[in-house]
């Protein structure tokens, strides 16, 4: 089965393991099934890689590197350039099978397309700028010269919430790098890798320089390359609890390591907030993706004037979305990726209501076939509730409400991640002030979305280590190398 693209290219459903340009079947001989959420049926299957496999990819990437490192920056730019133009030729057959095979809406996935396109024109850019430095000792006795080169091999690991755009936030500036990789997609959201890969070898991208492999022992497969001395750099996305663990195996190489972590974003809305500004950025905000994004407002924090007027008008936009299978055009919000998730997100909320929390919509998962939960808003939610200090994953919005800026910012803070916060506010001083305060790598101001390519994405605290985005993004992928030399007069 192949969903068609263009002449030139179709999706493939059944690919295979991508190594040194070559499809090959995984060693094991078996596949792993992909299941719609919104019908639960198999669309299509992967190849299942095993270790042999993961090193063959780390031999093909070893292979490549050299030649890659050496291409100019500017050729190299020039072949991202044109993985920008093919993504945005084949859109819409992309965002069709991310709908298919992660849930969510046609029009998030549209959105999430022109997002992982976005990475390539950015760093096609980016990619000729990275300059180095040249400085006097204060001893005068010697010249300071400080250049980047490309870090290495690098590992990239992806979840199955943005399949797209989470693939080539960390392949684009691995090759403008000048970097090598093995991207390894969750089992659950491969096909999208495979048809961006596609995508990259018809731009130009020579064979080995991404390579793509999935395996249902992510363990083993993900242990042996970080265990290869010639991976020198591990990009990860994902939970804070995996990432624990990816950074316990990075450092018996000591592998420099990229980590974007799970998030618990804090939405505050205070009283003199502009109410029809906040309630279109909450939308975006909570429901982008189906609240299934480590950015996805987790923690409405309203100011007691105006908490019932906001969850009023929240309650009114939540209850008008359509609820249905992603690939329909009416769908608002699909199907959350699988059954634990749906089951994750109903024990959150009844353990919200036994300690005191009111459904105001939603609230009791949706009795038919595929993973789906309605759009649920919850009010006088105490601050003890198991959903204020854990990431919901799912649509649901719910309120608590503070009466000081110092006790907003307490509950804001009062989490071990710091991914990013959302505040509204129409004191512009105020607005920089709390912003300052808030313990997160990103803020929104009165603003609904805060992912950019050109900006630097990334969290503190639990939330992760490491910068995507911007001219930082690439630095992740480059070691700097200082060079003392002196020259005559």
């Amino acid at each position: 089965m192949s969903v068609q693209v263009t002449t030139q290219n179709a999706i493939d459903m059944n690919p295979d393991l991508l190594i040194g340009g070559q499809w090959r079947a995984g060693s094991r001989q078996s596949r792993i099934p992909v299941v719609d959420p919104a019908t639960e049926a198999q669309v299509g299957s992967v190849s299942d890689a095993d270790v042999a496999d993961a090193l063959a990819a780390v031999d093909a990437a070893d292979v490549a590197s050299a030649a890659w490192e050496a291409t100019p920056a500017r050729e190299r730019c020039e072949i991202l350039r044109k993985c920008f133009e093919l993504i945005v030729r084949d859109a819409e057959a992309l965002a069709h099978i991310i709908s298919l095979e992660n849930g969510k809406a046609l029009k998030d996935a549209r959105g999430e397309v022109a997002y992982a396109a976005e990475f390539f024109r950015w760093f096609s850019e980016e990619g000729v700028r990275a300059k180095g430095d040249l400085g006097m000792a204060p001893s005068g006795k010697n010249h300071i010269l400080v250049q980047y080169q490309p870090i290495g091999i690098s590992l990239l690991v992806t979840p199955w919430n943005f399949p797209a755009a989470m693939a080539t936030r960390k392949i684009a500036p691995a090759l403008a790098a000048g970097c090598t990789c093995i991207l390894k997609p969750a089992t659950a959201t491969p096909l999208t890798a495979y048809a961006v890969a596609r995508i990259l070898a018809e731009a130009g991208v020579p064979d080995g320089v991404v390579n793509v492999i999935t395996t249902s022992t992510t363990g083993p497969v993900v242990s042996a390359i970080l265990k290869d001395p010639r991976v020198r750099k591990l990009s990860f996305t994902g939970s804070t609890e995996v990432g624990r663990t990816l950074l316990r195996e990075a450092a018996g190489q000591v592998i420099n390591s990229s980590m974007e972590l799970g998030g618990n974003a804090p939405f505050l809305v205070f009283e003199d907030a502009d109410l029809d500004q906040a309630i279109e950025g909450a939308m975006v905000a909570k429901m982008r993706n189906g609240g299934e994004a480590c950015t996805a407002a987790n923690r409405f924090l309203v100011h007691r004037d105006v908490a019932e007027a906001f969850t009023e008008r929240l309650v009114a936009a939540m209850s008008a979305l359509t609820v249905g299978p992603g690939v329909e055009e009416a769908t608002d919000c699909g199907a959350l990726i699988n059954p634990d998730a749906v089951l994750k997100v109903q024990e959150l909320v009844d353990e919200a209501k036994s300690v005191g929390a009111r459904v105001r919509c939603g609230g009791e998962a949706a009795q038919r076939t595929g993973f789906y939960y309605p759009p649920t808003v919850l009010d006088q939610m105490p601050v003890t509730a198991k959903m204020f200090h854990e990431e919901i994953f799912g649509p649901v919005a719910p309120v608590y409400v503070f009466d000081t800026e110092e006790e907003a910012i307490q509950l804001a803070n009062d989490t071990e991640y710091g991914l990013v916060a959302y505040l509204y506010t129409q004191d512009t001083g105020r607005g920089l002030r709390i912003s300052a305060k808030l313990e997160a790598g990103m803020v929104a101001l009165n603003r609904g979305l805060v992912s950019d390519p050109a900006a630097p994405f990334g969290g503190v605290k639990q939330s992760g280590l490491g910068r995507e985005g911007a001219q930082h993004g690439m630095l992740e992928f480059m070691e700097m190398k200082y060079i003392a030399t002196s020259w005559g007069q």
